[in-house]
């Protein structure tokens, strides 16, 4: 089995290194190939990636390539973990909205488009080329916005799966906070990437007793505190809702606070530089501690997991995905892309059935996707309206002298990105 992580470069590729060799029975990789256009990086984290598969005695071949035809030769699988601009990009994005009072986020609001109109492009020719080196290959999508770019791979019909690590988080916090084994518990986990709801924490099973109740009754505290929520929010909602909500409960608290401390991209990109210097240090074959600050937690396990199921090794038979609504949301089009459990196999993810929602959740889901609609066909096509019709459709801006200032700075910010500005 040859598995290509096109993104190879991050310093977060150490935690995914670290996963496929624990979970070597799972994934049996053969050959492991880090790709990426930063060569000096990508010398780094390949070098630290082959010594943690040799201190846990992994057979498996590492090797890194700034090639990506060569690299995605043959590839069962693909891995997208790309970061168009770097962290210098995500930098601009987390700030420039911030002057029009708007919260400034890598993936939602103003900032997420920006990330959109500049990931999409690159992501559909690296698509391509998989296709063109293995048709059969599986693309598995953890680039950000995650259902944007999840959307646009299935609609230019690439096989394509998309991940975020939202679900897989929540599920290790709540079974911790239970005492069970992780694997016990299972999600109500409904809505779009980054705009998620936990309707229900269910044990043993999809049909298992839900103890979400319980959970909130027992742990409330400690759970409004992780998602930087009052208690009070989360006892009236009845349900968790993913810490990316926070942006859209408490939007004017965000703006206040970001405006008041470093970017993360400014806080990452300091990390970053201390991580490649640990990497460079020959003596290192575990990932280390100051990665878990990093963010991303648990991505390696999902990865894992549904990379196994979808090259028919294994897996959980039930996962939460991006993958087309068809139906699972009746107010939704089919081909919009939903963040749902799904039964996961060698031809794809099929969604559950999914219970009535609240007017509360739906409605702001119909509106993200109405946005997101609108996001896409501005990657695809571009055009300056296009993009100010996006901005104007995304809830956490709405208004008209809004969109049109946030509209020019994103373009002045993004030329160089932009084929058509």
């Amino acid at each position: 089995m040859k598995l290509a992580v096109v993104g190879g470069g991050s310093t977060y590729t150490p935690e995914l290194i670290d996963g496929f060799a624990r979970l070597r029975d799972t994934l049996p990789i053969e050959e492991l190939v880090l790709v990426d256009p930063a060569a000096d990086r990508l010398d780094l984290v390949g070098g630290l990636a082959r010594r943690i598969f040799a201190k846990q005695d992994h057979a498996g071949r590492i090797t890194t390539t700034t090639d990506i035809d060569a690299g995605v030769a043959d590839a069962d699988a693909v891995l997208l973990q790309l970061r168009v601009g770097g962290q210098a990009a995500r930098n601009k994005d987390e700030t420039w909205p911030l002057e029009c009072g708007c919260v400034g986020q890598e993936t939602t609001g103003a900032g997420g488009l920006a990330k959109a109109l500049r990931t999409v492009p690159v992501v559909l020719d690296i698509a391509e080329r998989v296709r063109r080196a293995n048709p059969d290959a599986w693309i598995i999508d953890f680039t950000n916005p995650v259902g944007i770019v999840t959307r646009a791979l299935l609609q230019a019909g690439h096989k394509a799966v998309g991940l975020c690590n939202v679900a897989i988080g929540f599920q290790r916090k709540f079974a911790r906070l239970l005492d069970v084994n992780p694997s016990e518990v299972h999600l109500d986990h409904v809505g779009l990437n980054h705009l998620t709801w936990e309707l229900g924490v269910r044990l043993g099973g999809p049909d298992g007793e839900n103890v979400l109740p319980k959970l909130l009754a027992e742990h409330g505290d400690a759970i409004a505190d992780d998602l930087r929520m009052p208690r009070q929010v989360i006892d009236r909602l009845g349900v968790v809702p993913s810490y990316y909500l926070r942006y859209f409960y408490s939007h004017n608290e965000v703006v206040r606070e970001l405006g008041t401390k470093p970017s993360r991209a400014a806080e990452v990109a300091a990390m970053e530089k201390e991580l490649l210097a640990m990497y460079g240090d020959p003596t290192l074959d575990e990932k280390p501690e100051l990665l878990a600050k990093r963010g991303g937690a648990f991505y390696s396990e999902a990865a894992v997991d549904l990379a196994a199921s979808l090259l028919g090794n294994g897996g959980s038979p039930v996962q939460v995905v991006n993958t087309y609504n068809n139906g699972t949301l009746p107010f939704l089009p089919d081909d919009a892309v939903i963040e749902v459990q799904a039964r996961v196999g060698h031809d794809g993810a099929t969604p559950l059935a999914v219970p009535a929602l609240d007017p509360l959740y739906a409605g702001l889901i119909a509106n993200v996707t109405a946005y997101e609609d609108l996001a896409l066909e501005a990657a695809l096509r571009g055009g300056r309206d296009r993009v100010f019709k996006a901005l104007l459709a995304h809830p956490l801006i709405g208004q008209y002298e809004y969109a049109e200032g946030l509209t020019d700075r994103l373009i002045a910010h993004n030329r160089e990105h932009l084929a058509w500005a």
